[in-house]
């Protein structure tokens, strides 16, 4: 959710009351550390806790070899990164191999590993140069399988990422952002506020282009377009990309699909959703996958709320451009990931309930193939994309599997028979209780949710709850292995029921059921969870006195809004809320996602903001809430906590603010993901006592 535009003769007053705001907010912080140091108790059981969750070693990145063989996969531990390559075949981790630049640089990270079309060559991403002034300057590298050496291919000053071979193999192509100073997209920190802004150092991404035989670099498309994804046609001369104009953070709402060819370097814009009828409308497109004879592109489209959070149905486009075609029309899922098996055959990840399905689908009849399908209750990923998963010429596959029962490992091999590569977390147990899917339904809508059970639960004895409400809204939850870092699975831990439904708005019900909650932010989506809550208390020995309301982004603005309509619950923490939809449609950097979920801008219909903004209605809490948000959130910016926190202190509502300095919507600093995560345990703990 981005920064606001404004023009220079019009930017004092906003600006020197946003930086007011932040001198507040960081005094705030360190106020709010040492008040919360001197009056909570700290729990001596989340120490513990959360050194277990930092030992976990999470794989970043896993590609299978065409052939499906080999297995290269990269693991961050102790602060950098590094690619491993496995037997996919017979896996043993005594005979793996660690891929390095041969630069003999140390403190240093490499990543993103993807092989060439022919199997011989690995391209992968490190800052392990020779050049000690390029600290921390990724550069593209290729690792020969027949001489078990790296040679670096690039030279570059900037932001590289998502590498993808043209299907010749002579090329590498990436997004690149030249001299970047930050990473793109909505998630990080954004820039301070200075000069003029929306006009000052705007970085725009695009699609770079290397030769390997040569090292020769290029951009493969203009200045005047922002690159979200792209992916190459399979006569390696031309792109399909999805695109807007900058700022880049801002725009992938409105982005249009574009085909362009690598000797002119024109584009061509062959699907504006803007400019069409039908339920595609006006809605949001990713994951473009050229056809293998080259005549059609496959796309995701439907109501996203994040780019990088993907979910909609499949279609089809011819690639001179035309009417798409939705090939997956009232689907109960939401497809996040594709790629193409065959000439009519397209492989899908896709979210169903809350849980992943992998599947192909027979474009001739539009059904799936059964013996190509398989259900998993957990988050898979292959790092790219939301459920992106790395497929060899052989189908068979290689992805990171990760559940509430197991930590995230490299699996690969036939769809049925997935064989365990890495054994990263063998010494890892859970510490929290049992999961369970938990389905109900509510005004007409099947909803479904998880249920963590509490840590050595015993039916006999009753136990607080704890909702946690995701971001979004459009995603869902997945079962996955927590880290260091805010959320609800440690609650568990500490003797909490947790319960993470997926409410209307969510993914992995179908396209009706993700758009149910347009222009009803709140309402019937905080009703299913309530239902929810109902069916819960009725199977559960759940404590309804010591019921509490958690959740980031979305989550947060649920946790905000979710306080002034109901005094269900005993106590909450909202981060990186939104408060007031009416103030956030000027402050955020992401605005153009807000037209699709509202029907018109604030502008045009002050009034349907106003009906799900929390602040209209702040009389009415009652429940004590912790508020946390990062200073330079360009997507739930630190102004809607702070407008939320000073109504709930003039109410005389038991509150506190922690802000915390130079991070984004996404922390990145381990001190800060460690104390969000401690200040919301402590707090749950302090206000919601057991008797």
């Amino acid at each position: 959710m981005a920064l606001v535009e404004l023009r220079k003769h019009s930017l004092s007053f906003g600006f020197i009351a946003f930086t007011a705001l932040s001198t507040f907010g960081l005094a705030s912080a360190a106020r709010a550390e040492s008040d919360a140091s001197a009056t909570t108790p700290s729990d001596p059981r989340i120490g513990p806790l959360i050194e277990t969750l930092g030992q976990t070693k999470t794989p970043t990145a896993v590609a299978i070899s065409p052939d499906g063989a080999s297995v290269a996969w990269s693991v961050r531990s102790h602060g950098s990164t590094q690619i491993h390559l496995s037997d996919a075949l017979n896996p043993d981790p005594a005979k793996e191999k660690i891929i390095s630049t041969g630069s003999g640089a140390t403190d240093c990270s490499s990543a993103d590993p993807k092989w060439s079309p022919d199997g011989e060559s690995l391209a992968f991403v490190s800052d392990c140069t020779a050049k000690a002034d390029q600290s921390g300057q990724d550069e593209i590298f290729l690792w020969s399988k027949s001489t078990g050496e790296s040679k670096q291919l690039t030279h570059l000053v900037g932001n590289i990422d998502s590498l993808a071979w043209s299907p010749d193999g002579k090329s590498v192509g990436f997004l690149f952002v030249e001299n970047a100073t930050r990473s793109a997209g909505a998630l990080a920190a954004m820039k301070p506020w200075s000069g003029v802004i929306g006009e000052d150092g705007v970085e725009i991404q695009r699609v770079g282009v290397v030769q390997v035989a040569t090292g020769t670099f290029s951009q493969a498309t203009p200045a005047s377009l922002h690159v979200y994804e792209f992916s190459w046609s399979p006569d390696s001369k031309n792109l399909a990309f999805v695109a807007a104009n900058p700022p880049g953070e801002n725009n992938w709402w409105v982005a249009q699909l574009y085909t362009g060819d690598l000797a002119t370097g024109e584009p061509k814009s062959i699907l504006d959703t803007t400019k069409i009828s039908g339920p595609l409308h006006g809605l949001q497109i990713a994951v473009p996958r050229w056809s293998p004879n080259g005549k059609q592109i496959a796309f995701i489209g439907g109501i996203m709320s994040d780019q990088g959070s993907t979910g909609g149905d499949l279609y089809l486009i011819p690639s001179t451009g035309g009417e798409p075609k939705d090939v997956t029309p009232g689907r109960a899922a939401s497809v996040a990931f594709i790629g193409w098996v065959g000439p009519e055959i397209m492989a899908i990840a896709e979210q169903v309930g809350g849980s992943s399905h992998l599947t192909a689908i027979d474009l001739a009849t539009g059904k799936d193939i059964p013996q190509a399908s398989v259900t998993f209750p957990e988050t898979i990923g292959a790092g790219d994309f939301e459920m992106s998963v790395s497929l060899s010429h052989e189908h068979t596959i290689a992805i990171v599997r990760s559940s509430y029962e197991r930590a995230p490992e490299v699996w690969a091999g036939p769809i049925h028979d997935l064989k365990q590569i890495t054994h990263l977390n063998d010494g890892l147990k859970p510490t929290w209780g049992k999961a369970e899917n938990i389905e109900w339904t509510n005004d007409g809508f099947k909803v479904q949710g998880w249920l963590l059970y509490p840590a050595n639960y015993d039916p006999a004895k009753k136990y607080p709850l704890l909702v946690g409400v995701h971001g979004g809204p459009s995603a869902a939850v997945t079962p996955r292995w927590p880290g260091v870092g805010y959320g609800s699975v440690p609650f568990s831990a500490l003797g909490y029921f947790v319960f993470m439904p997926n409410p209307r708005g969510s993914y992995g019900q179908g396209e009706k059921f993700t758009q149910a909650n347009i222009k009803d932010f709140g309402y019937g989506d905080l009703r299913d969870i309530l239902a929810g809550m109902d069916v819960l208390e009725k199977r559960f020995p759940i404590d309804k006195n010591r019921e509490g309301l958690t959740g980031w982004s979305y989550g947060g603005f649920m946790t905000m809004f979710g306080v002034t309509q109901t005094n269900r619950f005993r106590a909450a923490v909202a981060g990186a809320g939104i408060s007031d939809w009416k103030s956030y449609y000027g402050e955020n950097s992401i605005d153009q996602w807000m037209v699709p979920f509202f029907g018109k801008t604030v502008y045009d219909d002050a009034d349907v903001y106003a009906k799900s903004s929390a602040i209209e209605y702040i009389k009415k809490v009652k429940t004590p809430t912790l508020v946390v948000v990062g200073d330079r959130d360009g997507e739930c910016p630190a102004p809607q906590s702070f407008e939320f926190w000073h109504a709930l202190r003039a109410e005389g509502v038991k509150t506190q603010l922690v802000i915390y300095p130079n991070e984004g919507h996404s922390f990145h600093d381990p001190g800060h993901r460690r104390d969000v995560l401690e200040r919301a345990l402590n707090w749950f703990e302090t206000e919601m006592p057991a008797n």
